[in-house]
C-alpha cells in the first residue's frame, strides 16, 4: 500500500501551485491518496494570500491529480510547528507511514516512487527513524557505490517515517534540564551539525518554534539514523525571501533526479567522509541556520 502525501500549506499561492505541479508529474501521483492542510491567517496582512490558497486547492479534487484529495482547513492560526505535529500524528495513526510535504518543494518525478520504495524496504530495520527526499549537493568518496547514505540528522524538506517511530517523540522535551547539563549528550547531539544543540537551546527558551529540532532530539536520544539519497528527489523554492521568517539563500540548492532508473536501496552503513560533509553543511557554534520552517533564518548567538 502506497503512504499517502501530506502537504502543509500556507499563504503562499505560487509557490503552493509548483508544489502540487510537480507531485502530480509523479510516476504513482494518481495512485496516491493526498491530505492538505491549510493553517488560518495569522494576521490581516496574510488573510489575502491564505484566501488565494484556500481557493487554488478548492478546485484539486475536481481536477483528478491524484487518487484522492481530502482538504484540513485549520478555523485558527496554528503555525507550522502545531500544524505539522497534529497533522502527522492525525494521519499517521490511520494509516501507519506517511510521506509530508510544505509548500515550497519541489519534487522529482521518482520521488513518490523513491519514498515508497524507501518506506518498504526500511520499515523492519528499526535503526531508521525516517526518509529523507532532499539531499545537499556534496562530494562523495570516489569508491562510494550505494544510492543512499545514513546521517545522525533528519531532514523536514520532503520526508517520511512510521507510525511507531513517529509515537516514541516527547514534544515536550521533559529532560531538557538533563541534556542542558551535560556535554557528552549535546556532543552526540551535535553530530548531526554544530547548530543543534543550540537550536534546541533557542526552542526551549521560546526564541523559534520548530517540531523539526524536537524530532531530531528525540532521534539522537535513540541513536537512530535517516535515509538520504545521494542524488535529491526536493529541490526548496522556496528560499527567496517569500516566507513567514523568510531569507534568502542558495546555501542548500540541490540538483533534482532526472533519472529513470528506480533507486536500489541497501543498508550502506556510516562513512565518515559523507557524515563530515553533510555535518559541514551547517554553520559554526556561532551562527546556524533553522531550514525547518519553509525558509532559512541566519542568527547570531552570544556564547
Amino acid at each position: 500500500m502506497l503512504a499517502p502525501v501530506l502537504i502543509f500549506v500556507y499563504a503562499r499561492p505560487e509557490h503552493t501551485i509548483q508544489t502540487i505541479d510537480s507531485l502530480a508529474s509523479n510516476y504513482l501521483a494518481n495512485e496516491t491518496d493526498v491530505y492538505i492542510f491549510s493553517d488560518a491567517a495569522k494576521n490581516e496582512k496574510s488573510s489575502e494570500k491564505v484566501k488565494l490558497v484556500r481557493n487554488y486547492i478548492d478546485t484539486l479534487p475536481e481536477k483528478k491529480l491524484f487518487k484522492s484529495v481530502k482538504i484540513i482547513k485549520s478555523e485558527s492560526n496554528k503555525g507550522l510547528a502545531n500544524s505539522i505535529i497534529s497533522g502527522v500524528t492525525e494521519v499517521v495513526e490511520l494509516k501507519g507511514k506517511v510521506i509530508v510535504l510544505e509548500d515550497d518543494l519541489e519534487s522529482s518525478p521518482d520521488f513518490l516512487s523513491y519514498m515508497n520504495g524507501a518506506l518498504d524496504f526500511y520499515e523492519k530495520n528499526k535503526q531508521i527513524w525516517s526518509i529523507s527526499g532532499y539531499t545537499f549537493n556534496i562530494k562523495y568518496p570516489n569508491n562510494y557505490k550505494s544510492e543512499v547514505y545514513l546521517s545522525y540528522r533528519g531532514c523536514s524538506w520532503g520526508w517520511a517515517t512510521w507510525k511507531d517511530r513517529w509515537n516514541t517523540v516527547d514534544w515536550t522535551v521533559a529532560d531538557y534540564i538533563t541534556f542542558k547539563e551535560d556535554k557528552r549528550l549535546q556532543q552526540k547531539f551535535n553530530r548531526g551539525g554544530r547548530d543543534m544543540s543550540n537550536m534546541l537551546d533557542a526552542q526551549m527558551d521560546g526564541k523559534i518554534d520548530s517540531w523539526a529540532i524536537r524530532w531530531c532530539y528525540s532521534q539522537s536520544k535513540l541513536d537512530k539514523y535517516t535515509i538520504y539519497p545521494t542524488v535529491s528527489r526536493i529541490k526548496n523554492i522556496g528560499l527567496d525571501g517569500s516566507g513567514t521568517h523568510s531569507g534568502i539563500s542558495t546555501r542548500y540548492d540541490a540538483y533534482l533526479n532526472r533519472s529513470t532508473e528506480k533507486c536500489e536501496f541497501d543498508n550502506p552503513g556510516l562513512n565518515d567522509e559523507i557524515t563530515n560533509s553533510f555535518k559541514n553543511k551547517f554553520g559554526t557554534r556561532f551562527e546556524y541556520f533553522i531550514i525547518w520552517n519553509k525558509s532559512v533564518i541566519k542568527k547570531m548567538l552570544r556564547i
